[in-house]
C-alpha cells in the first residue's frame, strides 16, 4: 500500500478502501490492527449470515404461503414473520450505523496523521477507546434497548394496520396475513359509512374528553389552590391532606368504587335519593346508562380523581412568587380578584403550561378513568358492528377492537393516528424544556 500524503491529498483513497471493507482501511494504511479486526470481524458475520438475514426479510415481504395440507402449527405464521423481518431491518440500521463509524473513525485519523504526522500504535488503542469512544459505548446498551423493545414495537404495530390482520379469514397461524395497503384507512376514512361514523364520533370525543378534563382538572386544582394559600384558618394544612386523598388512592380502586355507587338500579347515590324523597324507583338517574350523561359524569369523576395533582403543582408555583408583588398590588388598591388576574394566573400559566399539555395529551390516553368507570359503555347504534361504545375514547376503542372483535388491523389504525396527534405535542412540550434549551435542568 502506498505511503500516506501528509497533504491530505490521499483522504479520497482513505475513503473508497474504508467503504469497500469495513475495517480494510484501518488494517491496510493506517495500522489500526485491532479496531480494523473489530471492524472486519462485524462485517464478517454480517456475510455469512447474509443468507439467513435475506430469508427473512423475504419472508417479511411475502408474510407466508397458505399450506392447508400441513397441520396447523406447522403452517407459516404471518406475524412472526413480520416481527422477524422489523428486526432484521433493525440489526441493519445498526450494522449501517457501524460502517458509518468505521469510515467516518479512518478519516478522522487520516486527518489528525496529516496534522501530527504519526498514526497511532495498535497498543493505544484501549486508551483512545477510554478517551473518545467511552461515552458512546456507556450510552450504546441503552440505545440498543430503545431500539429493540420501543421503535421496533412501534414500527411492528404501524406495519399491522397496512395489512389484513384480522376475524375471520386472515388470523395465523390457521391463515395467513396479506399486506392490503391503505385499505384500512379508507375503510375508516370515508370507505365504510358505519366505520367512518364511529370513527368520527370517538374522535370528536376523545378531544372533548381531553379538553374538558384538562381544563376541569386544572381549573378545579388552581380554585383549591388560591383558596389554600389565602385562607387565615388554622386548620387549612387538615384540608389540604383530605384533598390530597384521591389522588393518593390507586385510579382502578376509585374509579371501580364510583362505578358500584353510580349504579342506576342499586348504586347507592340513587338509592339514598329515593330514601330522602327525592325521586322514586322508576325515576332514577341514569349516570352510566344515557350516553350524555355518562360524559357528564365521566367528566366530573375524573375532576374529583384529578384536581389534587394539579392543585399541588399550582400551590408550589404560587410560592415562587415574591411577597413583595402581592403587597405591592394590594398597597395600589388592587382587589383579590385583580391580583388574582394580573399576577398569580400569569405567572402559575408561565411555569406550568408544558405541563398542561402533558396532561392533554395523557388525557387523550387514559385508559382508566373510561375503561373502570363506563367501561366505554352505553351501548349506542353501531356498537355491534365496531364495537365502539358511547364513552368510549380512542385507547378504549382499541382495546374493544383487539379483545372482542380481534380486528387488529383497525385498532393499527387507530394507533397511528394517535401517534401522529400526539408525537407534536410530545416534542413540543420536550422542546419547550429547560433541559433541552440549555442542556441542563
Amino acid at each position: 500500500m502506498k505511503t500516506l500524503a501528509l497533504d491530505g491529498s490521499s483522504r479520497k483513497r482513505v475513503f473508497v478502501v474504508a467503504i469497500l471493507f469495513m475495517g480494510l482501511a484501518h488494517l491496510t494504511m493506517l495500522k489500526q490492527y485491532i479496531k480494523g479486526a473489530i471492524f472486519a470481524l462485524i462485517e464478517i458475520v454480517m456475510i455469512i449470515l447474509s443468507p439467513l438475514l435475506f430469508k427473512l426479510l423475504r419472508n417479511m415481504v411475502t408474510l407466508g404461503e397458505p399450506k392447508p395440507e400441513l397441520p396447523i402449527f406447522e403452517r407459516d405464521n404471518s406475524m412472526f414473520m413480520l416481527i422477524d423481518g422489523i428486526l432484521i431491518l433493525a440489526v441493519l440500521f445498526v450494522f449501517l450505523i457501524l460502517y458509518v463509524v468505521s469510515v467516518r473513525s479512518a478519516l478522522s485519523t487520516y486527518k489528525d496523521y496529516c496534522v501530527t504526522d504519526t498514526l497511532p500504535q495498535s497498543k493505544h488503542f484501549l486508551s483512545e477507546f477510554g478517551a473518545k469512544a467511552f461515552p458512546i459505548a456507556g450510552l450504546s446498551p441503552l440505545v440498543m434497548l430503545i431500539l429493540f423493545f420501543v421503535v421496533v414495537p412501534l414500527i411492528f404495530s404501524a406495519s399491522v394496520a397496512f395489512t389484513n390482520y384480522s376475524v375471520p379469514g386472515n388470523i395465523p397461524p390457521n391463515n395467513t396475513v396479506d399486506w392490503v395497503g391503505l385499505d384500512n384507512f379508507k375503510t375508516l376514512f370515508g370507505g365504510n359509512a358505519t366505520w367512518t361514523g364511529a370513527l368520527g364520533r370517538v374522535a370528536i370525543w376523545t378531544l372533548l374528553w381531553a379538553t374538558a378534563a384538562t381544563v376541569t382538572c386544572y381549573a378545579g386544582g388552581m380554585f383549591m389552590a388560591v383558596i389554600m394559600h389565602e385562607s387565615k384558618i388554622k386548620i387549612a394544612p387538615i384540608f389540604r391532606a383530605i384533598f390530597i386523598l384521591p389522588y393518593a388512592v390507586p385510579a382502578v380502586v376509585s374509579m371501580l368504587v364510583w362505578q358500584n355507587l353510580l349504579n342506576g338500579s342499586f348504586g347507592t347515590i340513587n338509592r339514598t335519593l329515593i330514601e330522602l324523597g327525592l325521586m322514586t324507583q322508576q325515576t332514577t338517574i341514569p349516570w352510566l346508562s344515557n350516553a350524555t350523561l355518562a360524559k357528564f359524569t365521566v367528566v366530573l369523576i375524573n375532576l374529583w380523581a384529578g384536581f389534587p395533582y394539579f392543585m399541588l403543582l399550582t400551590m408550589g408555583s404560587m410560592t415562587a412568587i415574591s411577597k413583595e408583588t402581592f403587597e405591592a398590588a394590594r398597597i395600589d388598591g388592587a382587589s383579590r380578584p385583580q391580583v388574582f388576574r394580573a399576577i398569580t394566573l400569569p405567572s402559575v400559566l408561565y411555569q406550568t403550561m408544558p405541563l398542561i399539555i402533558m396532561s392533554f395529551t395523557h388525557n387523550i390516553n387514559n385508559f382508566g378513568a373510561i375503561f373502570f368507570l363506563t367501561g366505554g359503555n352505553p351501548v349506542v347504534a353501531d356498537s355491534t358492528t365496531t364495537s365502539a361504545k358511547g364513552t368510549d375514547i380512542m385507547v378504549t376503542w382499541i382495546y374493544n377492537l383487539t379483545i372482542n372483535l380481534q380486528k387488529y388491523n383497525y385498532a393499527a389504525v387507530l394507533a397511528v393516528c394517535i401517534f401522529v396527534v400526539l408525537a407534536p405535542f410530545a416534542i413540543f412540550n420536550f422542546r419547550r424544556t429547560k433541559s433541552y434549551k440549555e442542556g441542563e435542568l
